[in-house]
């Protein structure tokens, strides 16, 4: 039990935090959006364990550990993180496929456009341009 739920706590998040970003953002925005997309998901991770510590204490105020408030309960608790594990999932199925398409194919970087990203230099003129 003990390495099912170490492979599914490691396997989701690792591959929709570190591989997928690197393959459907634009090459273009790439590096700024898996940044985003990283912090996304640690910050996720602290709302999740520092949520579940509060939620998690007893609902009677006198059986709560000293200095928190009454919670929600384990059980409670509990039932709360499956639910929210099982809606991340259902978004984690909306995220788009590569299909075994390559980078360039992915981000449009070979469609012929390269023409207009690099400036032609002017006949007569040795001087650079700017861009």
């Amino acid at each position: 039990m003990y390495a099912l739920t170490f492979f599914f706590a490691n396997f989701g998040p690792n591959s929709t935090t570190f591989i997928i970003p690197a393959e459907i953002f634009p090459a273009r925005l790439r590096s700024t959006c898996h940044g985003i997309s990283a912090a996304a998901g640690k910050a996720g991770a602290i709302i999740g364990a520092f949520g579940f510590l509060y939620a998690a204490q007893n609902q009677d105020p006198k059986k709560t550990d000293h200095g928190y408030p009454a919670g929600i309960g384990i059980k409670n608790s509990l039932i709360v993180l499956g639910v929210i594990n099982f809606i991340g999932m259902m978004f984690t199925f909306l995220v788009p496929e590569p299909n075994g398409r390559s980078l360039e194919e992915l981000s449009g970087e070979n469609d012929g456009d390269a023409e207009e990203v690099i400036p032609k230099p002017q006949h007569g003129n040795n001087r650079s341009v700017p861009v």
